[in-house]
């Protein structure tokens, strides 16, 4: 089989969707199919050479008229690499590979990550719709993609090529006890949200830290935020990090306050780290988190609810180790390989539909 994935750019940015294109093109590589990357670079092509993945440089693609002017190279890659399988995972690509088609034997595939994106719905032209959460397939069915499309492969992070094995990474030396959260400072991740509720618990815990690994467009105005705060100096604006596991390893709390989350790969990551856990209770967060049995989920954007259950944990070092524990429990669900797994099989049924179409 050969598959090729579609991508805007194969940057080690902490971008998603390209961290789990990444992850899922290496294990497709490691069990012996062809796999091809198509997209504007980054650095994770040292990567895909180590794994065998070829890669073809193609525009960056964030409009229509990208589309239109990469037609002619997209054309040129699916001549000569001629897949089996297209796997696309943003919405131009999708379009791209749709449009281009015509006689080519190529089942199309696509990834729906961000759902709340109002151009999300156009995932849906493709012949199967990968949802990341049930909450994202439920989302995409109420937008009209029909429920035979439509297959649902939750994410995962656990045994990623993209980093040393967690067993071998070593934390560093917070300051304790430590909140944390790794996000896009973005204000859909609740970024607001969690500064004003460590705010609200700082005096009554005055050893406590936070922690924000990301970086963001937002992030002038949540430094503005934190700087306004007699409690400055103990709100750390860590950046972009590229082994974020330093982080979680040493982290008492882990937070994703999210407004959105399709998913929340930052989760998996968390509770293999052993990391008590925080998160607002949207979307698929709670899926990630085994419906609040692996992590306290409160209500999405209740500052009030989030300091609580910060103190709560702060107050009772019990209760923290015993959320840590249920953090770890059942995570084999959360392995790359299990995600691979699921992938090969939404493949193997679209081409056996379109084979039974080419014969009838």
């Amino acid at each position: 089989m050969r598959i090729l994935h579609v991508l805007n750019h194969v940057q080690d940015i902490g971008n998603g969707i390209v961290n789990a294109a990444i992850d899922l093109a290496c294990y497709q590589a490691q069990a012996g199919f062809e796999v091809a990357i198509a997209s504007s670079g980054g650095e994770y092509e040292s990567l895909m050479k180590q794994y065998q993945i070829r890669h073809f440089t193609i525009a960056e693609l964030r409009s229509p008229l990208e589309v239109l002017n990469t037609t002619q190279k997209f054309r040129e890659i699916t001549q000569v690499f001629s897949p089996n399988v297209v796997h696309t995972h943003m919405m131009t690509g999708v379009i791209l590979a749709k449009l281009l088609r015509r006689n080519s034997s190529y089942v199309l595939i696509s990834t729906v990550h961000n759902e709340w994106q109002s151009h999300a719905v156009l995932m849906g032209i493709a012949d199967r719709v990968i949802a990341v959460s049930h909450a994202v397939a439920r989302s995409m069915q109420h937008r009209g993609i029909p429920v035979r499309k439509l297959h649902v492969v939750a994410n995962g992070t656990i045994g990623t090529p993209r980093h040393s094995s967690i067993d071998g990474i070593k934390p560093l030396p917070l300051k304790h006890p430590a909140i944390t959260t790794v996000a896009g400072l973005y204000h859909r991740k609740g970024i607001h949200d969690l500064i004003e509720a460590f705010v609200q618990i700082a005096d009554e815990h005055p050893t406590a830290h936070l922690y924000l690994v990301g970086n963001g467009p937002h992030r002038a105005a949540f430094e503005r935020q934190a700087q306004e705060s007699p409690h400055r100096s103990r709100i750390h604006f860590e950046g972009f990090q590229t082994e974020p596991q330093r982080y979680l390893l040493a982290t008492d709390v882990f937070v994703l306050a999210s407004r959105q989350e399709p998913f929340g790969l930052a989760l998996s990551e968390a509770r293999e780290a052993g990391c008590a856990i925080v998160a607002s209770d949207v979307d698929g967060i709670p899926e990630v988190l085994d419906g609040g049995n692996a992590g306290q989920l409160f209500p999405v954007g209740d500052i009030k609810a989030l300091s609580e259950a910060l103190s709560g944990l702060l107050k009772r070092p019990e209760d923290l180790e015993t959320w840590k524990l249920r953090a770890q429990t059942n995570i084999d669900w959360l392995r790359v390989e299990r995600v691979h797994q699921e992938t090969l099989w939404v493949y193997q049924a679209a081409i056996a539909e379109m084979n039974r179409t080419v014969c009838a």
